[in-house]
């Protein structure tokens, strides 16, 4: 019995075709596959589309040497003057290529980090290629887009169809393998809500059945909310890093609800001194989402102020 717990884990594709993609970029990672060479590549785009997966599974059909770095967790140079470059350096044991795959590659340092990366991409280029995923192309530095080749995942209207057909079969026999019991057209007006952040989708369907035991017409009106308690949580730490990943997370939310589920939410976890201070940044921030040319940036903009300002309870 597989005893991942998490269903986006337990069930992620091993190679690229049972990747859900379009047909367009099926095409384009059988055709590494085929060639048996993984270049230096940027996966670009939204959120839970399938950039990691993607690396991942043509590693594991190549039977490629991996190292994974996640780039929120780990953005500084020193990750490269020690993990990668001992990795890249080195020639692999059964003689397989290897690859760096760099998830969330845009909160890489531009000034320290990325810079380095460059030259290592050359340094190291008989012997390792580097596989970068991120959610904005435009926050990676340009020498490293020209030493790489660029594939984009952003959706095509033409493609939308047929992905969200392939996106609801796929469900489906997650759903059944788990033995939940769903009902077809709530599952499709889900679908909608969450396209096309396929890894968002999963995590809410298991959320909701671990609680209820089914799909019912109750995730439509529960996807919104948030867990706002590990939230706070990581704010009261100061852990940045997995701020950063919670924002990620619920960027796909309403921007009034989600800052409002915050402000109620403050109460219980602010000490009532600081609460008023939270109101002030809420009414700002929630104003600025509706103008902000990167609503992530906007958001974490006002966590950080959050943090700075704000004291919380025991």
């Amino acid at each position: 019995m597989n005893d991942v717990f998490l269903w986006c884990e337990k069930y992620r594709p091993n190679t690229i075709e049972e990747c859900v993609l379009s047909q367009e970029l099926t095409n384009t990672f059988k055709s590494i596959v085929r060639k048996k060479k993984i270049p230096n590549m940027i996966l670009s785009g939204a959120a839970g589309c399938g950039k990691t997966t993607v690396a991942r599974a043509l590693c594991k059909e190549l039977n490629a040497d991996m190292m994974f770095i996640n780039g929120s967790d780990e953005s500084g140079i020193d990750v490269l003057r020690t993990k990668i470059k001992s990795f890249a350096s080195t020639s692999s044991l059964n003689g397989t290529s290897k690859v760096v795959i760099l998830d969330e590659a845009d909160y890489l340092n531009p000034q320290s980090t990325q810079p380095a990366l460059r030259s290592f991409m050359e340094e190291y280029s008989s012997n390792c290629t580097f596989i970068l995923t991120c959610n904005f192309k435009n926050k990676i530095i340009s020498p490293l887009h020209s030493r790489c080749t660029i594939v984009d995942f952003t959706i095509q209207q033409s493609d939308k169809k047929i992905l969200a057909k392939n996106i609801f079969l796929r469900i489906k026999k997650i759903l059944i393998a788990e033995n939940i019991p769903h009902d077809d057209k709530v599952l499709s007006q889900a679908l909608l809500k969450f396209f096309p952040d396929f890894r968002r989708f999963i995590n809410e369907l298991q959320r909701f059945s671990t609680t209820h035991g089914e799909i019912s017409e109750g995730i439509l009106s529960a996807n919104v909310n948030l867990d706002v308690a590990s939230l706070f949580r990581v704010l009261k730490g100061k852990h940045y890093s997995d701020i950063r990943t919670w924002v990620v997370e619920n960027m796909n939310n309403d921007s009034s609800s989600l800052y409002r589920q915050i402000y109620d939410a403050s109460w219980k976890y602010m000490k009532p001194e600081s609460v008023p201070q939270l109101v002030l940044l809420v009414s700002e921030y929630q104003y600025k989402s509706a103008f902000a040319v990167d609503p992530e940036v906007n958001l974490l903009a006002f966590l950080t102020e959050v943090v700075a300002s704000c004291e919380f309870r025991d």
